[in-house]
């Protein structure tokens, strides 16, 4: 049964393949939404069509081109680690100039060490520390959904007076200025003098939410490290350095949550394999 374009299709009628914007992600081209987008100004055919709508469906055997180029095949789903520097913003550009994690891997892109990867959520500016990137648009989706609930845990310098008691209570969660986080595990593992080291742990993420919380609590934050998304840890990865997770560990560790995903054959080895020489980023 044939689909047009435009997505229309008869009632009921349930068609072979995958949406095309899925496909695009896969392929690890862009996010889902970015091929939506990609599709919504029409810069996607299939077959020598111009697509109209994310709604289609494409199966294996036809041809996809973005803006002339003919897209690749899928590839297996793979996953990084990357240890982010302070001073670099996790977007592909940046308006104001600033240096990106897309900056900061592209000769290595470019010499083929590694594919086009997309970062698992967000890391701010002034924060560093661990963070994901993939090649995947379906597996970057999963692992930021909120129903996966993964910890994030974070090493946070902070100046001011701690108090034991404001930090248990947010395992309660909080509401600031209308925006509600959900429970937050914080203690203090260290003091000298006026400055001293949490240790943060969370499972939502929202956007600058330690630094919001600990605000709110009269601390400033001065330095924010992620230490572990989920099972994934940044050990002793050094600045800049970016390190390949094995099929097999990637498998053990999404276990159920990897249903559905190209994921690579695993390999007889067990350790990760390190892509790229140490980068260097501001300090």
């Amino acid at each position: 049964m044939s689909e047009a374009p435009d997505g229309t299709r008869p009632a009921g009628a349930r068609l072979p393949g995958e949406r095309i914007a899925k496909r695009i992600a896969r392929a690890g081209y862009c996010s889902r939404r970015d091929a939506e987008k990609l599709i919504q100004e029409g810069r996607v055919s299939i077959d020598g069509r111009t697509v109209e709508s994310p709604a289609l469906n494409v199966t294996a055997g036809q041809e996809i081109r973005i803006d002339g180029e003919r897209l690749k095949a899928a590839e297996p789903a793979r996953l990084f680690r990357y240890h982010k520097p302070a001073g670099v913003v996790t977007t592909a550009h940046d308006p104001e100039g600033r240096p990106t994690v897309a900056d900061k891997l592209r000769v290595r892109t470019a010499e083929g060490a590694l594919p086009r990867l997309m970062p698992v959520g967000r890391l701010d500016f002034s924060s560093e520390g661990l963070l994901l990137l993939t090649n995947d648009g379906g597996l970057k989706r999963l692992l930021e959904l909120p129903a996966t609930g993964w910890l994030r845990r974070y090493r946070v310098r902070v100046y001011g007076n701690v108090d034991r008691n404001a930090l248990e209570s947010l395992a309660a969660g909080i509401e600031i200025d209308g925006i509600r986080y959900g429970p937050i595990k914080a203690e203090e593992e260290s003091r000298t003098g006026a400055n001293a080291w949490l240790k943060v742990g969370l499972r939502e993420g929202k956007n600058r939410e330690v630094r919001r919380v600990l605000g709110h609590l009269g601390l400033e934050v001065s330095r924010l490290i992620r230490t572990a998304y989920g099972p994934f840890q940044l050990g002793k990865l050094g600045r800049g350095d970016v390190e390949e997770v094995t099929p097999k560990v990637l498998k053990e560790q999404l276990g159920g949550l990897g249903a559905g995903l190209a994921l690579p054959e695993s390999k007889s080895h067990s350790h990760e394999r390190r892509l790229t020489r140490p980068v260097a980023g501001p300090a």
